[in-house]
């Protein structure tokens, strides 16, 4: 039986590095946009919601949601935990939730319909990252969770595990059954997310190249090798860590 999956894009207007980032346009429609026609073109998702602020500067990523057909919730800030238990709450029938983030324009299709594949072929698994390890550039990785373990983490996670909504559950192996998606060979030293001005100068030379389409992570990944000028755009920004966001 196939696993009743839904993706939820956590998207707001606040930033502290690039503010309105996820609503920044690139070729015509926004960053959030870009998120949302990946996740819609993998065809692997049985609904799709954002989740953004209760706050009044998100209003426009509601209308945003209005204009593009796609469903919506609003939560806490910080908490996004809470902001993705309260989306699953109007979707009763979700058995587990591919999370997204809205800075990741460049989000392969291809990505998500294998991690998703993968998810519902393991019996028994709580959670699946390409991230652990990390061997895809930063802004393609993908993440599934079951929502019984995302409801476990909500009773006892505190801090940045509820900032960052899955953590809990990978920096708790024993409580959990997880599995890691590797893509050889490792490509983690690019970076394609978007979280400051450099990460946008290289995401907009990307699109200047390839156009408005969803660019397969093997093209984007030998383009980038053979532009040392674009990778060095944003090669020297450093990631937060865990506890920091």
């Amino acid at each position: 039986m196939s696993i009743h999956m839904v993706g939820i894009i956590q998207a707001r207007m606040g930033s502290s590095r690039l503010p309105g980032k996820v609503l920044r346009p690139l070729a015509g429609r926004s960053v959030l946009g870009w998120v949302i026609r990946a996740a819609q073109e993998s065809r692997v998702l049985d609904g799709l919601v954002v989740a953004t602020t209760e706050l009044d500067e998100d209003d426009v990523v509601v209308e945003e949601c209005r204009r593009l057909g796609v469903a919506w919730h609003r939560g806490p800030v910080d908490d996004v935990l809470t902001r993705f238990t309260g989306a699953l709450e109007a979707r009763p029938s979700a058995e587990a939730v591919m999370r997204f983030t809205a800075d990741c324009p460049l989000l392969d299709p291809a990505v998500v319909r294998t991690a998703a594949t993968t998810f519902r072929a393991v019996p028994g698994l709580h959670y699946l990252s390409t991230g652990i390890p990390h061997t895809l550039p930063r802004g393609l990785d993908v993440e599934i969770i079951t929502v019984q373990a995302l409801r476990r983490i909500d009773e006892v996670a505190i801090g940045h595990h509820r900032t960052h909504v899955t953590s809990y559950a990978y920096t708790h192996p024993r409580s959990f059954s997880l599995m890691g998606l590797t893509f050889a060979p490792s490509t983690a030293h690019l970076r394609v997310t978007l979280d400051t001005k450099e990460d946008w100068d290289l995401i907009e030379a990307v699109v200047n190249k390839f156009g408005d389409v969803a660019v397969p992570y093997q093209e984007l990944i030998d383009w980038l090798e053979i532009n040392p000028d674009v990778r060095a755009l944003n090669a020297h920004v450093r990631q937060k860590e865990l506890a920091e966001a």
